[in-house]
């Protein structure tokens, strides 16, 4: 004799599971939803001038990486004597 409460328990418990995830993927969502209302978003002038403002440090940061870069090449160049 199969027991009736072993039989068919498993499966149940198995997708009671699989639906308590999608209800708390649903709720993370939500609550996701819920934050960016909140969120004050920068205004096209703000926007611009965030934008110019990193532009500018990348390049300021890419020119000085290079002359380190150039510096510790010549200096290798002329410890080695190239």
């Amino acid at each position: 004799m199969v027991d009736a409460t072993k039989s068919g328990g498993g499966k149940v418990g198995f997708l009671a599971r699989i639906g308590a995830s999608f209800r708390r993927t649903g709720g993370f969502f939500g609550d996701v939803m819920s934050e960016l209302k909140k969120v004050r978003w920068p205004n096209r002038k703000e926007l611009t001038t965030y934008t110019i403002v990193v532009l500018v440090t990348v390049v300021l940061l890419a020119l000085f990486f290079f002359v380190v870069d150039l510096g510790i090449s010549r200096l290798i160049d002329l410890i080695l004597g190239t």
